[in-house]
């Protein structure tokens, strides 16, 4: 059986097509405002085989930890198991997850009798049970104290559901209604890709969706591989630090990475990475992969479709019992601190042998907060969740993007609307942080600043944050972004800065202010266009004091002083070349 390049084309756009209707149909249905707010979801289709074909525009943290866990589920359930209005689900992060709130589910598409390919989604479900609201415990020493564990399971068989695993689940979380209206919102994702999926194979026939899904398959790995040939041989080292493990505050946790490229071959060894450690940031295989491929997928072809084929050309070397390589009964709920900061250090490390190519670091990880608590309006307990956003590294022409996501988030912030209709909180500022993208001749993107005031007593609180004690780095002389950091200030007037990541309640009254990381700038900050800087005092980003020291610009009464920057920009130079 042959295939003509339009078809081909034709049916390429058609999966990808499938696959975002799914994931729309996650936004649309979910109850949770971590689904319909942050669009902490994502959706992708695969064939028989478990190879991954098509994905939605979503988070690239779930769809690359799709992979083991749809790997899982078919040693667990062979496909010549399954039948028809099959439904499968698991979280269990030893068992090709990633972390317990994330739950993957998959069903097969049959057509005449046949299983031809697989529908999978996954939802960050805003409860799953555990030690804390939200279920991402950042005092969590094991998995156990993290929520219920959930193994390769049949949820439905032919089209009857598991009422005993649907039992279980509704008694082990905080807000069941919601929980179990997000898996609605599943099934619904997953039958929208099935109804996709069986009008394509209706129109063109089993056998050619097959023959085009084995073929775009081979076509992402070719066209990667060439790709990869573009990047000079050689092996790339980079080291970067998070704060600590939220047990052991204070203590450094190391991320080494060395990529060798050889040829069209990528292979990336962590081995020099921090051993497992006690605290809950601890990555199983499935998100450090997830990791590993978000970053192939940035160095080379964006244009390239992406799918299993893309990822033929990696080899991953992974220590054993390490942060990078968790064992059971290891505590993994924050584990997307470490998978940014892999991601940081596989940029830097690749940075040079792609000069002009890569952005500065990103604010590696903006606050997520889950928040939980009886609500003292109506009585009722209530779970929602804070995403924070941060500043996106400069690039190589542009400034980096202010207060966004990025890297293997695809998340955005919650509204301030939002948050205040599902808990008992007020917004009392939340604004662009000045001064917090790193100078260069390109800025870094801002971060943010807020304040969330408790309207209630015994408001539980996780708060999951990063580079407190370190700054997302510039490149080629561009300057760091501003550091993150918190505080709670009482209702008595008592103020407490934090780590971190901590546990912590708040009584009425009481606030909690954060401050997010900018991006790293780019390039020689006194070569920015003094222009820009002036627009920047003026928006409010630059302070007047940072655009001189920095910038070397002067700015009087709104306008640029061309004479004195020009003086001030010659001694900064002069300056800055006697001490190099």
């Amino acid at each position: 059986m042959s295939i003509d390049p339009i078809t081909l084309e034709v049916i390429r756009n058609r999966l990808e097509a499938i696959a975002d209707e799914m994931e729309l149909t996650l936004l649309r249905t979910s109850h949770s405002p971590i689904v319909r707010e942050a669009l902490d979801a994502s959706a992708a289709l695969f064939d028989a085989e478990g190879r991954q074909i098509a994905q939605a525009a979503a988070a690239p943290i779930h769809l690359g930890m799709l992979v083991p866990a749809v790997a899982a589920l078919l040693e667990r359930f062979p496909v010549e198991s399954m039948s028809a209005d099959d439904v499968y689900v698991l979280n269990d992060p030893f068992a090709g997850g990633a972390h317990l709130p994330d739950l993957v589910m998959l069903t097969p598409v049959v057509v005449n009798e046949e299983i031809v390919a697989l529908s999978v989604c996954v939802t960050h479900h805003q409860e799953i049970g555990g030690k804390a609201p939200g279920s991402t415990p950042m005092g969590a020493t094991e998995i156990f104290q993290e929520g219920l564990r959930i193994p390769p399971l049949a949820l439905y068989r032919a089209g009857v559901p598991n009422q005993t695993l649907l039992d279980i689940l509704a008694a082990n979380v905080r807000i069941p209604d919601n929980v179990l209206g997000d898996l609605d919102g599943q099934l619904a994702a997953c039958a929208m890709g099935r109804r996709g999926m069986t009008a394509l194979i209706e129109r063109y026939s089993a056998g050619v969706v097959r023959l085009a899904m084995a073929r775009l398959l081979d076509r992402s790995e070719a066209l990667t591989r060439v790709a990869l040939t573009d990047i000079p041989d050689g092996t790339y080292h980079f080291v970067d630090w998070l704060d600590d493990d939220g047990i052991d505050v204070g203590k450094p946790v190391r991320i080494e990475v060395a990529i060798t490229i050889a040829g069209s071959d990528l292979t990336v060894d962590l081995s020099g990475s921090n051993s497992q450690v006690r605290g809950p940031i601890n990555c199983t295989p499935s998100s450090t992969l997830a990791a590993v491929y978000y970053v192939l997928r940035v160095v080379t072809d964006p244009e390239i479709p992406t799918n299993a084929g893309c990822f033929r050309p990696i080899r991953v070397v992974l220590p054993e019992r390490s942060v990078v390589n968790a064992s059971p009964p290891a505590a993994v709920n924050a584990r997307a601190v470490v998978v940014r900061r892999i991601v940081d250090a596989m940029l830097g490390a690749l940075a040079p042998a792609l000069p002009a190519r890569l952005p500065a670091a990103s604010s590696g990880h903006p606050l997520v907060l889950s928040i939980g608590g009886v609500d003292p309006t109506t009585g009722t307990t209530f779970v929602t969740s804070d995403v924070g956003t941060g500043g996106m590294g400069a690039r190589p022409t542009a400034d980096g993007i202010d207060a966004i996501q990025t890297d293997t988030s695809n998340a955005q912030n919650v509204p301030v609307e939002a948050l205040e209709l599902d808990a008992p909180i007020r917004v009392g500022w939340y604004r662009l942080r000045s001064d917090s993208g790193g100078a260069g001749r390109w800025r870094g993107g801002l971060g943010v600043e807020r304040s969330l005031e408790a309207l209630g007593d015994e408001l539980r609180v996780s708060h999951r944050g990063e580079r407190h004690h370190s700054a997302p780095w510039g490149l080629w002389g561009g300057g760091p972004g501003a550091s993150a950091w918190s505080r709670i200030c009482r209702a008595n007037g008592q103020e407490e800065r934090l780590p971190s990541k901590l546990d912590l309640t708040l009584a009425s009254g009481d606030r909690l202010e954060t401050w997010t990381t900018g991006g790293g700038g780019y390039g020689d900050p006194l070569v920015r266009d003094p222009q820009l800087v002036v627009e920047d005092v003026l928006d409010g980003k630059v302070s007047l004091g940072s655009a001189a020291e920095l910038y070397g610009v002067v700015v009087e009464d709104g306008y640029l002083d061309e004479p004195a920057t020009a003086a001030l920009r010659a001694r900064l130079t002069k300056e800055r070349d006697l001490v190099s």
